[in-house]
Formats: C-alpha cells, structure tokens, sequence
C-alpha cells in the first residue's frame, strides 16, 4: 500500500516538475494511435527515374532529412502531395508519412537512410493500395521541378559539380565566339560570288548579241547576194525573149526579126522597106508588103 502511494506521488511531482514533457508525450501517442486507427495495408512504389512535372517515387527512407511538414490532407496521395502540394509551393522534393502527413523540401534524405519498401506500408489515405510512409518511414517523391536533386550531405559533391560545369561553360564560351565572327566572314564573301557572277551572265549576253548580230548580217549579205542573182538572170531572160520574138498568133507578128524567118530571107531587098543589114536585136517598128 506504501509503495503504490509512494508511485502515485512520485507521478504527480514528475507532472508538475516536467509539465511540457507530459503534454509532448500525450501528443504524440494521440499523434500514433490516430494513425493505427487508420491504417490501412499499401504497397510502395518502385523507385521511378525522375521526368518533368510529375511525381515520381525515390525510395522509402527511414528519415525525412531537412524535408519540413507542410499538411495532412484528408484525401493524400502522391500527386496530391508531390504535385499539388510540393510542386506549387516550387519545391523539388516531396515525402509522406504515416498514410496522410505530406512533407516538401529541395533535397533527399541522406543516401544512407533508404531502406527496404516494405518499411513504407501504410495506404495513402485518399488511395490505400499505394503507400503513403509507414509509421516512422518516408516514401520520398521527386516532384519534377528538376531531374537533378541533391542528397542531405552531398555539399562537398554538388560544389565540385558546380565547378566543373562553370569550367566547362568557359571553356566552350570562346568556340561559340568564333563560330559567331565566322559568319560575317562568309557574309561578305557573298558580294564577291555575286560579282563572278554578274560578270558571267554579262559575257554570255554579249556573246549571244554578237553572234545574233553576225547571223543577222550573213543572212542580210545572202538575201542580197540572191536578189542580185534573181535581178540578172531576169535581164538574160528578157534579152533573150526580145531576141526570140513571140509566138506566131500573137499582135506583134510583125516584130519577128526576118533574118530567123525563111520566107523572109528569100525576099528581096526591094520587098522590104528597111535594110537588111541593121540590126535586128532589138526590137523595132517594120513595114513590109504581104
């Protein structure tokens, strides 16, 4: 009876010495019972590799690393807590415990804190199937901010990182530099092409011109050369058809020259008007008696 009485007080004086601890205590074991009462059986997803503007799972952790607590949606799931939770808010890494409490932040837990996914167990309270944490375990999400996320200790690595990719940019800044000074280069190499180019075109025409000009004139010099042809050979034939005469028959019977006609040249001198030693080539007015 002593000891209970002894127990009892030494309670209510550890109660009223330490009065913050009790309550924290009491917080938390209403915290975890609320959780049991809810527990629903989930399984964590596989590790995901990460894509733009969605969430993706990274693990289960057995700690949330520098992760801070955001909510406790009613209705929680990995999009509800990795997108519109974490992702609007601009942060890059999102977590769930404990089936309902959502956590944001920039990096993962340390490396050395992922366990198995079994220790993630408890149903995501708006979809049960998947898993949402376990009790004291984090189903870690890449939100899709970026593909690439740092590890809670991974300082010293990402600093090396970063100076390598300032080298690196460096390095390159002057090959883009010369790529860009070469292009006016060749730029300007255009207006001389342009000239070549002119001046080929001009020597073709030229050349075209002049050979039109001497065809021109060869078939000018031909066409005169015919008509000249065409112009005598019409004189011999009208030398030779007033030489002839026309055909009996015709009005000008009396213009056939008498040395070609027999009768004519077995006439005497005294037969005719006009003498017979004139000339007869041409053609002249005759009197004769019939």
């Amino acid at each position: 009876m002593k000891s209970t009485t002894v127990f009892a007080v030494a309670l209510i004086a550890a109660a009223e010495a330490f009065p913050e601890s009790i309550g924290a205590l009491r917080a938390v074991k209403w915290t975890r019972e609320r959780i049991e009462a809810r527990y629903v059986k989930g399984k964590q997803t596989p590790i995901t590799p990460a894509m733009l503007n969605g969430p993706t799972s990274q693990g289960c952790y057995k700690s949330s690393g520098s992760l801070k607590y955001i909510s406790s949606p009613q209705y929680n799931t990995i999009g509800s807590c990795g997108k519109d939770t974490c992702l609007q808010a601009g942060y890059a890494v999102g977590g769930t415990m404990g089936g309902n409490q959502c956590f944001c932040g920039n990096t993962y837990p340390p490396k050395s804190d992922l366990v198995d996914d079994s220790k993630c167990d408890v149903g995501c309270t708006g979809y049960g199937e998947v898993a949402c944490g376990g009790l004291d375990y984090w189903s870690i999400y890449n939100t899709g901010k970026t593909l690439s996320v740092k590890y809670d200790g991974d300082e010293s690595t990402s600093k090396s990182s970063s100076s390598t990719s300032e080298t690196t940019s460096s390095t390159t800044a002057p090959e883009k530099t010369m790529i860009v000074t070469q292009t006016p280069t060749e730029t300007a190499s255009n207006p001389g092409g342009g000239t070549n180019v002119a001046g080929i075109v001009a020597g073709v025409v030229v050349g075209v011109v002049v050979v039109a000009c001497a065809a021109g004139g060869g078939f000018l010099f031909m066409r005169r050369k015919r008509n000249k042809e065409i112009e005598e050979e019409h004189r011999r034939n009208a030398a030779v058809n007033a030489f002839i005469g026309k055909p009996p028959g015709s009005s000008a019977g009396s213009m056939t020259d008498s040395r070609l006609d027999p009768v004519m040249a077995q006439r005497r001198m005294s037969d005719g008007s006009i003498a017979d030693n004139q000339d007869y080539s041409r053609r002249i007015l005759r009197v004769t008696n019939a």
